[in-house]
């Protein structure tokens, strides 16, 4: 998927920036920029997108980007439905990529960092002890200033640097190019599929949201997500039902028709090729994670 270069602002180009974010849903278009990025969502859920990443997020995401990997994180449509409400909110914290190494000669913490920026070029979902923690800096880090903040940001970092309580997200080929020039293009799509994804969607129909034919469209869709517009349509849409089968008051056929499918057959097939299990088996699993003493 084509994303957009973000300046995010000059004075955070060789420092530390922090944003905090209260807003009716998240607005930002898929995006890339030059900086690093620490990414928390203190309150709201939807689909998240890092490189040819998609997951569900929710209350609690901690998220760390080197630059130049595209995401966003982008609202489910109950959330877009309702105008009324602040029901997006997060902090982010923005740095240069050597902002770190630069104030220190020690070769052994050098290297930690040198790791955690690397590792973090595939975007980093950290979850657990590091990310109860992290959090809690986080919300702390908003009142700060001066050098208390970085030295509030200094031990944040701490403790990503010596976490192993995390997911790489991006696969590890993924390649993503900088040509700007089909931005417009690609978000209409991006934005057509996340509102519509629950209903069936024709490739012609979509072909025509981006103003293609049907065989250019799959030509232009592969060579920017690197994947086919169906294989990322139905990993959407399993992503969705994963979210779905927590809520024990739909049976599996609910689950299924509400995900976008109109075929159980399809959707056990597709469920069961992204998850290796099926929903049935999926949801058993998660009942017995989450009643399981102690």
């Amino acid at each position: 998927m084509k994303a957009s270069l973000i300046e995010v602002g000059r004075q955070t180009a060789h420092s530390l920036s922090i944003k905090e974010i209260k807003e009716n849903h998240f607005n930002t278009p898929f995006h890339f920029h030059d900086l690093c990025e620490l990414n928390f969502v203190v309150d709201s859920y939807g689909k998240r997108f890092v490189g040819d990443s998609i997951s569900n997020f929710s209350s609690g995401d901690l998220v760390l980007m080197s630059p130049n990997l595209p995401h966003i994180w982008y609202n489910d449509p109950v959330i877009l439905e309702d105008k009324s409400s602040v029901t997006a909110k997060a902090i982010v914290v923005y740095f240069p990529a050597d902002f770190l190494h630069r104030l220190t000669n020690e070769d052994r913490l050098i290297s930690k960092i040198k790791s955690l920026i690397e590792r973090a070029r595939q975007g980093m979902r950290f979850f657990g002890k590091t990310q109860k923690i992290v959090s809690e800096q986080l919300k702390a880090i908003v009142g700060k200033n001066g050098l208390n903040r970085i030295i509030a940001f200094f031990e944040i970092i701490n403790v990503l640097i010596d976490s192993k309580e995390y997911e790489l997200l991006a696969t590890v080929g993924y390649n993503h190019s900088l040509n700007k020039k089909d931005t417009e293009r690609m978000n209409k799509v991006y934005q057509y599929l996340m509102q519509n994804f629950t209903e069936h969607i024709a490739l012609s129909e979509i072909a025509t949201v981006a103003n293609l034919t049907p065989p250019a469209f799959c030509n232009f869709f592969k060579k920017r997500t690197q994947k086919s517009f169906f294989g990322f349509l139905n990993e959407l849409r399993i992503g969705h039902a994963c979210k779905l089968l927590h809520d024990e008051e739909l049976t599996i056929a609910d689950v299924c028709y509400k995900s976008g499918y109109q075929n159980f057959t399809n959707f056990n097939k597709f469920f069961k090729q992204k998850t290796n299990k099926t929903p049935t088996e999926y949801r058993k699993e998660l009942f017995q994670r989450t009643f399981q003493p102690g």
